[in-house]
Parts: C-alpha cells; structure tokens; sequence
C-alpha cells in the first residue's frame, strides 16, 4: 500500500538510521556526527561509501547487502523518495547502511577530511543548462575534495549522452585518474567479469527504465587525488571550455525522454 508524503516523512522521522538536515535548518543544527560516523553510528572501522542523490536509495541498499565490510550512505533531498530504501533496509536489519536528507550543495558539512572513501552517483540529472549543478562539475568536486581520502573513487552510472560527455571533458581537462570509462556497460562486462567494482545486478529505477527502452549505460570511474602538479587539486580543477550537444529529453522531466528510433 502507497502512503503520501506526510506518512512517509512522519515514518522517517523514526528511523534510527535517518538524518534529516535540509539546507533551512542546517545553520542552527549542528551535525555532531561529523567526523564520527565509525565511531557513533556504524561502531565499526569500515570504508564509508556514499550514494550522492541516492532517489529511492537502491544502489545503497544493494551495495550494503553485498558489502557487509563497508558502510554505505545515501544522500538525497527528497525524503518521500528515499523512504522506499530506508523502510526496506530497516525491515531487512541492515546495519551498515544510512540515509542523510539534506542538500548535495552541502555535503562537506556532514563529513570530515579523509572520512569517505568512495562516490557513486547513480542515474544524476545531467542539469544541462546550468554547470554548477552536475554532480560532476569541478564546484561539487572540490566539495567532495574535502572529505575524501587522497585518491578516493568515483563512480558515475548513467544513461545520459551529456553527463557522461560532460564528465570525461571534467575527468581530461584536470587529468584525473581514470580507472573505468564505457559507453555500454552491459556490453563491455558482465556479472562473471573480474570487474568486481562495478555491480551490474543492482539496477535503480531509473537504469531499469532506461534498459527497458533499449538505451545502454555509460560507466565512468575516476579517482580524485589531494593534488595535482604539487598544487592542491581544490585551488587548480578548471572547467573544461566545450559544447556539447543536449540529450534529446528536458533534464527536469526525464520521463518524457523519446524512445530510441
């Protein structure tokens, strides 16, 4: 049975494994847990992986069912959505996994230098009119500059021609290290491959409708160091100068994209 927004965020707001910091009261709530989540939550010495406008949180659920080694968070502003994984992993008494409702634009608030180990952002808005708001411009990369291990992981999984174009341009004009770059990720591997890193059996919503439509999925994984040519890498990333053309669907209304001819 569906609930409505209200049930969802009044179950959420009993979640023991649910943080709620939207942008509107992150200034006058402080975050403790920063720097702490080992320590406080997970009371482990686990890797901390983040799922980065997570949705319906799938990739955080799969990944931590998997991976009962490492600890996994999922990161997303719109809590309706994200209800569906933190009930299901709650029913399933996961205990490596977590849900922070908050804005990506601060995401640096709720981490500390070194904490996370690795990014996965999973089907992102490829937000083509404005460049500040890709999860891969060099603004969110300096963010997650902050709170990443030296050389931390990132991992783009997208349908998107544009982000994926947007990112390799992002990736070559800073010459970060990359490890895995597909244009047809189920083509190119599969679930016997020894490309352990990507976990093609956990498909979000998103991924699956576009599979279902026969459009295929880019992978790109890169690493982010602390710095670049002796410089830190948060003073010298540039924003490549490219055009490039638009997907053939409107980034804020991605159910309308047009099928493949």
């Amino acid at each position: 049975m569906s609930k409505g927004k209200l049930a969802k965020f009044a179950d959420m707001a009993t979640y023991p494994h649910v943080f709620e910091y939207p942008f509107s009261v992150v200034e006058d709530v402080p975050f403790d847990m920063r720097g702490r989540w080992r320590e406080q939550f997970f009371h482990n010495d686990n890797p901390i992986v983040l799922e980065l406008g997570c949705g319906r949180g799938e990739y955080a659920v799969g990944l931590a069912r998997r991976y009962p080694d490492r600890n996994f968070i999922g990161v997303d502003i719109k809590g309706s959505r994200m209800w569906s994984g933190a009930t299901e992993s709650l029913r399933e008494g996961l205990k490596n996994v977590a849900f922070l409702r908050t804005n990506i634009e601060i995401i640096d608030r709720f981490f500390a230098p070194g904490e996370v180990q690795e990014i996965w952002l999973t089907f992102s808005d490829p937000q083509m009119k404005k460049a500040t708001k890709r999860l891969t411009s060099t603004y969110f990369l300096r963010r997650y500059r902050r709170f990443l291990v030296d050389g931390g992981l990132i991992h783009l999984k997208t349908d998107s021609n544009f982000l994926f174009t947007y990112t390799r341009y992002v990736v070559e004009e800073n010459h970060l290290p990359v490890e895995v770059c597909t244009e047809n990720l189920y083509g190119a591997f599969n679930n016997n491959s020894a490309e352990s890193a990507i976990d093609l059996s956990i498909r979000t919503y998103y991924e699956q409708m576009w599979l279902d439509r026969g459009l295929q999925i880019k992978y790109l994984r890169f690493r982010l160091p602390a710095t670049l040519n002796g410089q830190p890498l948060e003073e010298v990333l540039a924003e490549p100068d490219v055009e490039i053309e638009p997907d053939s669907y409107r980034s804020y209304n991605r159910e309308r994209r047009q099928q493949p001819s």
